[in-house]
């Protein structure tokens, strides 16, 4: 029999709050509610969640700030962004904020049923393929360590985003191999946000501002044109 797995759903709208709790049961989840965003940030950071579905707009504490703060702490749990919200700006904001995915009020339940189970599938095949990266990458100046999510730049740390640190680390575990923008969506946000390419871009171009000397010409992070970006195999030191 399959463990169910444990779902978050902070909610303010009880009828949708229920709706998305009586589906999730017969995946099978245990789900947990939250009708205000100060509750739900309580219960996120008292448990351990296999998924929250955050809403975007909640009395007490919004999405977005229950999205950062949840995305600071070592231990990473899969987020799906509820908004009705219709603008470009805050759909973005909330993927950069490291939601996992988003889903736009109304919604159909057969949608977010899908995007649940996409995200379950993704987590499942990353514990279930043995990693074969290095606990840490060391490339000229700069060091990643994976296991502290921790990145230093000439000895000194750097801070990064949770998804800024997704980011890096993806490239400097495939040195030399060109992604295009839509990959880097599909490998590192863990969904094709089709139109959404500049999500990359916005996050390439806070990351060569944190880890290269002269962001304008970077040494690790590069650009070909017309094509996407690379990881520099090689970067030596002191240059």
């Amino acid at each position: 029999m399959t463990t169910p797995r444990r779902v978050l759903v902070i909610e303010d709208h009880q009828e949708i709050a229920e709706l998305v709790r009586l589906h999730l049961v017969d995946l099978p989840c245990q789900v947990d509610m939250a009708s205000d965003g100060k509750q739900g940030l309580a219960l996120a950071e008292a448990n351990a969640y296999n998924l929250v579905i955050l809403d975007l707009m909640l009395p007490g504490l919004n999405g977005l700030e229950i999205c950062k703060r949840l995305r600071g702490r070592e231990v990473y749990t899969p987020i799906l962004m509820i908004t009705s919200k219709s603008s470009e700006f805050d759909r973005v904001l909330g993927l950069e904020l490291g939601a996992d995915d988003y889903l736009t009020k109304p919604f159909s339940i057969i949608e977010l049923m899908a995007r649940v189970k996409a995200i379950f599938r993704r987590v499942d095949a990353l514990e279930a393929a043995p990693s074969k990266r290095p606990k840490k990458i060391q490339t000229g100046e700069l060091e990643i360590d994976f296991d502290r999510r921790h990145v230093t730049l000439a000895g000194a740390p750097i801070e990064l985003t949770a998804k800024e640190f997704d980011l890096l680390a993806f490239f400097a575990s495939h040195p030399g191999r060109v992604f295009k923008r839509e990959q880097l969506l599909d490998k590192v946000w863990g969904y094709s946000h089709s139109g959404y390419e500049h999500t990359v871009n916005a996050h390439i171009n806070r990351l060569r501002a944190k880890i290269e000397k002269d962001s304008s010409n970077p040494r690790y992070i590069l650009t070909v044109w017309s094509v996407g970006y690379r990881f520099a195999e090689s970067v030596p030191t002191n240059v």
